[in-house]
């Protein structure tokens, strides 16, 4: 399971040195693509391959699965991180999520989402009251 917010930069060729407490999970290889509110999913290559047989068991007739899986996979960049946990990330999934030098990496349980700096405290700073104020419905029976 991935936890945490952490603040790592974007090196000149594109990479992101993952977070240390990733890496171990991540090492055998990820996928990263296009998450929703403008960020970046990094997944673990089994979730991925989960992820992927969920969608692939939905009807090629529902027009919004067929929409999500074309953007879901032809975003989809795969590799395997390098020896210090560096992952490279692609010009077309930087230019996606605006991402710039500062970075906000966060578990979001079983992915990671990479975020532009400015761009997470904007959403965190627009979501947290939402946050504060949902009583029901997301968990059922609440906490």
């Amino acid at each position: 399971m991935f936890l945490g917010t952490h603040t790592p930069r974007l090196d000149e060729k594109g990479r992101l040195i993952l977070p240390a407490k990733f890496r171990d999970e991540l090492a055998g290889g990820v996928v990263v693509t296009k998450g929703q509110e403008r960020c970046l999913y990094v997944f673990p290559t089994p979730e991925f391959q989960r992820i992927a047989e969920q969608l692939r068991a939905q009807p090629m007739t529902h027009k919004a699965a067929r929409a999500y899986s074309r953007v879901f996979f032809a975003s989809a960049h795969d590799e395997v991180p390098d020896k210090q946990g560096r992952v490279t990330i692609p010009a077309h999934l930087r230019a996606y999520a605006a991402l710039n030098r500062e970075l906000v990496v966060i578990g979001a349980s079983t992915r990671v989402e990479i975020w532009d700096k400015v761009a997470w405290e904007t959403y965190l700073a627009e979501s947290e009251d939402d946050f504060a104020d949902i009583e029901e419905g997301v968990l059922p029976g609440g906490l």
